[in-house]
């Protein structure tokens, strides 16, 4: 077994302890290779910022759990030969089973998800507790997850969203005990997060999606006090990076996003942790399929990937700086 502080990690319970208290949301940023957690480090290091590196269930298949570990430490150490010891935490996304959770808590993750929200509600709390009462003794949080979100990503998928019922959180909190709940308001995972007929137009033409119910955040927020809250599914879609990749030759039908003004006014309460994916994965994209349609004969990784991973940086500095408020705070 490995313990995450032996990696230089730290888990979010002071985090988002700060977090609250100074009206930011801590980027929850996922990473699949080299070139986004280089991006991710770097951008947050720039910007002062704390940061969660996010893997789901894939990426940790994908990057292989060894690698990973490794990956972690030398984040770690990356910032600070960049200059900042910044507090990084090692996050699973949403963890489907015991048997994975406890996996990567051996493995030297600090912080670990159980979405048992598609379950009947007596399951989930009693696979949320179960996970709880492992992670506990090694001093890993856990986040656990009321209600679904709808959409595709990674290897979550839903077809309808449900939203969080108020009524539930209470209960679920004391007969779990985790330390964050992510719950659903509107937000949707994937770059295709609304129909076009589920938007209106604004003055410009611009689709423009459905507001969060932050009527049930406020409800949520009279029950739990003080209680941290996370955001899945919140990416923006950038649209300058859809355009760029269907100019050069994609095909990003619709793609709609959650408005940044939206997630900067719920970073100023409960919500203290942001995730972030879509977005890094259409900004790699487009960066990459431009440097392709310009220069056909180019091979190296490293001339398509280097300026890709520089696009991605941009973007989370942009993040950190505009719409979550977590720069400056480190």
């Amino acid at each position: 077994m490995v313990s995450y502080k032996e990696l230089g990690l730290v888990n979010t319970r002071e985090g988002f302890k700060k977090a609250m208290e100074g009206g930011y949301a801590i980027p929850a940023f996922n990473f699949n290779n080299m070139e986004q957690l280089q991006a991710i480090v770097a951008a947050c290091v720039e910007t002062r910022s704390p940061v969660i590196l996010q893997v789901s269930s894939g990426a940790r298949k994908y990057a292989n759990q060894t690698l990973l570990r490794y990956m972690a430490q030398g984040a770690v150490e990356y910032a600070k030969e960049l200059g900042l010891n910044i507090p990084i935490t090692l996050h699973l996304d949403h963890g489907d089973s015991f048997e994975l959770c406890k996996s990567c808590v051996d493995m030297g993750f600090s912080s670990v998800m159980i979405d048992g929200s598609h379950l009947p509600y007596d399951e989930n709390v009693a696979l949320t507790k179960q996970v709880v009462e492992y992670a506990h003794k090694h001093e890993v949080t856990v986040e656990g997850e009321l209600g679904v979100l709808a959409g595709v990503e990674d290897e979550v998928s839903a077809e309808h969203h449900t939203y969080t019922r108020p009524e539930e959180v209470e209960d679920f909190l004391g007969k779990t005990g985790v330390d964050s709940l992510a719950i659903s308001i509107g937000t949707s995972h994937g770059a295709v997060k609304f129909k076009p007929e589920q938007c209106t137009r604004n003055a410009q033409g611009i689709l423009v999606p459905p507001p969060l119910r932050f009527d049930i955040l406020d409800e949520i927020m009279k029950k739990i006090p003080g209680f941290p809250i996370v955001l899945h599914g919140s990416s923006s879609v950038p649209q300058q990076y859809v355009e760029t990749i269907n100019k050069y030759g994609g095909a990003l039908k619709d793609a709609i996003g959650i408005p940044e003004e939206e997630l900067r006014r719920a970073a100023k309460s409960s919500v203290c942790k942001i995730n972030i994916d879509s977005d890094g994965r259409l900004a790699m994209t487009a960066k990459i399929r431009e440097i392709f349609a310009a220069k056909p004969s180019e091979f190296d990784p490293r001339k398509y990937l280097g300026p890709a991973r520089e696009e991605l940086k941009e973007l989370y500095k942009h993040k950190t700086v505009n719409v979550l408020g977590s720069a400056n705070r480190v």
